[in-house]
């Protein structure tokens, strides 16, 4: 029962990590045009 008291701490913070780095992905542009990736395999530049 003693490991809940680290466990869920932990967890509470591993999900505001994973939180806080889609945040960042968000606003930095990462998911601006998902599209464009795709696309690119199937061009012959």
């Amino acid at each position: 029962m003693e490991i809940l008291y680290l466990l869920v701490p932990l967890s509470v913070v591993l999900v505001l990590l994973i939180i806080g780095l889609f945040w960042w992905a968000l606003h930095s542009g990462q998911f601006d045009n998902v599209e464009r990736e795709g696309e690119r395999i199937l061009r012959h530049d």
